[in-house]
């Protein structure tokens, strides 16, 4: 018995499957690449009013925060800490030394949580510049509404 040469096509006929859309167009970007480039309007924004102050201030995005496995009761999370209930959404970590160097201040926003909140894209548009907002104001240790009158 002979084999039949394979073929180049999935076995239904239907051919190779690959991108949908062309990879320059914004449907082409996962819902993590727009969610950076969410959290990266919203710190331009701010860089452009507070570029002395957050000079040298990291932002970055995580998936989702990490938690010890505790009941939801237990869980107290420290003043650096912007939560919805007993869940992070974002994180303000303190400029420190860390092994004989300087860490610069880091704000980190959480992707999932934030994600789950939201309604459309301009709803977590608007929550993510929020949360940004609300962090730089702890950075700072400013009122929020003094960091962004608009929010």
């Amino acid at each position: 018995m002979s084999r039949r040469p394979r073929s180049r096509r999935d076995r239904h006929g239907r051919g190779l499957r690959g991108r949908l859309v062309p990879e320059g167009l914004p449907l082409a970007r996962s819902r993590g690449e727009q969610f950076d480039d969410l959290v990266l309007d919203a710190v331009e924004d701010l860089e452009r009013r507070w570029e002395k102050e957050l000079a040298g201030v990291e932002f970055a995005v995580e998936d989702v925060p990490w938690v010890e496995h505790t009941s939801p009761d237990d869980v107290v999370h420290d003043t650096d800490v912007l939560d919805d209930g007993s869940v992070p959404l974002a994180r303000v970590l303190p400029a420190h030394r860390e092994g004989g160097r300087e860490v610069p201040p880091r704000i980190v926003v959480y992707r999932r949580p934030l994600e789950l909140r939201a309604h459309d894209r301009d709803d977590l548009a608007d929550l993510i510049r929020d949360v940004v907002v609300d962090q730089v104001a702890v950075l700072l240790g400013r009122d929020p509404e003094e960091i962004d009158p608009t929010a």
